[in-house]
């Protein structure tokens, strides 16, 4: 009898253990390791917002550490390519993560439109005589800086706009280029640039440069922010609920503060 009794013991312990083995295999929702640390590359206009964001996501989170690679959109997605760890990535424009989806590097499901911007013209505060993207044309405007094309997603909005508008050409040689467009915001603030084409939450933290017209929309490609997690993350879960919260009713009223454009 005791024998049986140890055997059936001897049964029920494996069993158990069999069952606690298996169950996280079977976890439909996977644990977010403790101090887990994710990586988010986000266009260079999204930095204010995300900063914002940050300790609120942490308040409910305390266990991730988020950590923000700001840049132009098209350097992001080279440094991604590249074998760079990010987790998330968010774009100031749909090119840059069409390349990554193209190339299977997106978690399924995951890829969403975070918000939407406008492009504006900006001149120094105390600037007159310019009320629109023509003025461009006029020899008081020396320096028109506006972000690197093939990398900098409103210096491809800006071309698009300027081409349509048949005015390109002619102001083309004023042209002073930036690495992404804050560096566009910040010559403009400090004269090394008469005017710039940037984003309206660009020109919305600023004190020392003033909105002369908005772009017409129909005059470049739609200016959205795509985000996605990324197949190569080590956190991959952690992305996903990152990117579930940027899209919580408390996320958006701060997407509204900053001047963005919900989806």
């Amino acid at each position: 009898m005791k024998r049986r009794q140890f055997i059936a013991s001897i049964g029920i312990a494996l069993a158990s253990l069999i069952l606690a083995i298996s169950l996280p295999l079977f976890n439909p929702h996977p644990v977010v390791a403790a101090d887990t640390n994710l990586l988010v590359s986000a266009a260079a206009s999204m930095k204010d917002v995300m900063e914002t964001i940050k300790p609120l996501y942490q308040q409910s989170k305390p266990n991730i550490n988020i950590n923000y690679n700001f840049g132009a959109s098209g350097a992001l997605l080279q440094q991604i390519q590249q074998g760079a760890p990010v987790d998330v990535f968010i774009s100031a424009g749909k090119k840059q993560m069409d390349v990554l989806e193209q190339q299977g590097q997106l978690v399924p499901g995951t890829r969403g439109i975070l918000a939407k911007n406008r492009l504006v013209l900006i001149v120094p505060k105390n600037v007159v005589g310019i009320g629109s993207l023509y003025n461009l044309r006029d020899s008081k405007i020396k320096k028109i800086a506006i972000g690197e094309p093939r990398s900098v997603p409103a210096g491809q909005y800006a071309e698009q706009v300027l081409q349509k508008l048949k005015i390109y050409e002619q102001i083309k040689p004023k042209f002073v280029y930036s690495n992404n467009v804050r560096q566009v915001l910040a010559a403009v603030e400090s004269g090394n640039a008469d005017a710039g084409l940037v984003y309206l939450t660009d020109a919305k933290i600023s004190d020392k440069v003033k909105v002369v017209v908005a772009a017409d929309e129909k005059y470049h490609s739609p200016i959205v922010y795509p985000i996605a997690a990324l197949k190569s993350s080590k956190n991959v879960q952690a992305g996903k609920e990152f990117i579930q919260f940027l899209s919580s009713e408390q996320v958006k009223n701060v997407l509204t503060k900053y001047g963005f454009i919900l989806p």
